[in-house]
């Protein structure tokens, strides 16, 4: 059995968010697992801290903030360079 990608969305389930959420699932590969967090749920926060989420939406790919996400909001060459939609 192949790998996983793992992406997680970290959401506030305003429409900027619902827009990336549509944008990952559509982007995401057969071997790519979207989750989609709930930031009002304190442990969902906890872990957007520790990775060092400032906004949302922001999208984590294998563990790690998309560059797409540090400063500005999240688009498809971007994320596309941090993995989504492709085998892990």
């Amino acid at each position: 059995m192949s790998a996983r990608r793992k992406i997680e969305i970290f959401s506030a389930g305003c429409s900027a968010c619902d827009q990336t959420v549509e944008l990952v699932r559509r982007l995401a590969c057969p071997s790519c697992e979207v989750s989609v967090l709930d930031m009002q749920q304190a442990p969902v926060a906890a872990r957007a801290a520790q990775l060092g989420i400032r906004s949302v939406p922001a999208v984590v790919v294998d563990g790690k903030l998309a560059t797409c996400c540090a400063g500005r909001g999240p688009d498809e060459e971007s994320l596309r360079a941090a993995g989504v939609g492709q085998p892990a």
